[in-house]
């Protein structure tokens, strides 16, 4: 499994993923540079992702809905704030209603995520920083560790590693 560690931190009000691919950094960058891979993995294999726009550059928004097992639909967006291809890029992922207008009522999550060569492949850290520890607690108590790690673990498969 590529994840190799998860941890949250309260007072920091973070969550950091960290993966390893035997897969080139441009490689992994793809998989978020392709709209048609993206949906490959991010949602969680019970929970496939739909993306709908993509926009990876500065300013640029991606939409995406999830579907669950019983057909319903969880809509979610992401802000691009920052693109350094092929090492990384940040945004704000927040949920949405099914317009795809965020829902103020769910938090919204600052993300760095960084794609750097390690052991011949590539070291991939995902961290999410929350506005307060109590939206952390929220999408810890959603199950965002298993979801997201259950996510980024399918990579390798796209990847064919």
């Amino acid at each position: 499994m590529p994840v190799t560690d998860v941890r949250h931190d309260i007072d920091a009000r973070t969550l950091t993923i960290t993966a390893d691919f035997a897969a080139p950094v441009a490689r992994i960058w793809q998989v978020y540079a392709d709209p048609r891979q993206l949906e490959k993995v991010w949602g969680p294999p019970t929970y496939p992702a739909t993306v709908v726009d993509h926009d990876l550059t500065p300013g640029g928004r991606v939409t995406y809905y999830m579907t669950g097992p019983e057909g319903d639909k969880h809509a979610g967006y992401w802000q691009i704030k920052s693109v350094d291809e092929p090492t990384g890029f940040t945004f704000d992922d927040g949920f949405a209603d099914e317009d795809f207008t965020p829902n103020p009522e769910l938090p919204v999550s600052e993300n760095v995520f960084t794609f750097a060569e390690h052991d011949g492949g590539t070291r991939a850290t995902y961290v999410s920083t929350y506005a307060s520890a109590e939206e952390l607690q929220t999408v810890l108590d959603m199950g965002v560790v298993e979801g997201a790690s259950s996510a980024i673990n399918q990579i390798d498969e796209l990847i064919g590693s």
